[in-house]
């Protein structure tokens, strides 16, 4: 009994209070600890948030101009060891850091892997739009698709082109245009 008293004593000389009050403002403290702490992130929450976080910290792999729509097939989100990449307009974006959205479970998760041009001027969810063939959509349509890649570009590192198979015949007479003219002034040079 005299080391509760001594102790007793203790409490009430450095810190003023009666050893009840003390024990009560500390159960407080603690109770007030764990209600903040629960408001953040869950005990069980924590190797998932940083697992998600080490997908940001990762520098983006270039992948270059010459990507068919299979290669980015493979970069869906199934394999945690890989980016997480998305086409708009045959531009390839690692869209990793919103992991949450485009990866497995996510709400856009069907887009991940895929030239979604398509779907996201349609906003569509349907898998038959997921394809990046824009012939035959509205102006109202092309100016949402537009929208969503300048949000793209701002937002996420493009890492890539896709060679399309979804050309439109005014594209590839752009293209051969292109071509034409640049071996006319290699020639003049």
């Amino acid at each position: 009994m005299s080391l509760w008293t001594s102790f007793a004593e203790s409490i009430t000389h450095y810190t003023g209070l009666s050893p009840t009050a003390f024990f009560t403002i500390l159960a407080m403290m603690i109770v007030t600890y764990k209600i903040v702490c629960g408001m953040f992130v869950a005990g069980g929450d924590y190797m998932e948030v940083k697992r998600t976080n080490e997908y940001v910290i990762r520098e983006p792999v270039q992948l270059g101009d010459q990507v068919t729509e299979e290669e980015l097939l493979a970069y869906d989100g199934k394999d945690p060891n890989k980016p997480l990449l998305m086409a708009i307009k045959g531009q390839i974006y690692d869209v990793s850091r919103s992991r949450m959205f485009y990866g497995p479970g996510g709400p856009y998760a069907l887009f991940a892997g895929r030239d979604a041009s398509r779907a996201l001027a349609l906003m569509s969810f349907d898998p038959k739009d997921l394809t990046g063939n824009i012939e035959g959509l509205s102006n109202s349509e092309l100016e949402t698709l537009q929208d969503w890649e300048y949000k793209f570009m701002e937002k996420y590192v493009k890492v890539g082109q896709l060679v399309s198979s979804h050309r439109t015949t005014q594209e590839a007479g752009q293209e051969s245009g292109d071509k034409n003219e640049n071996a006319q002034g290699n020639e003049a040079e």
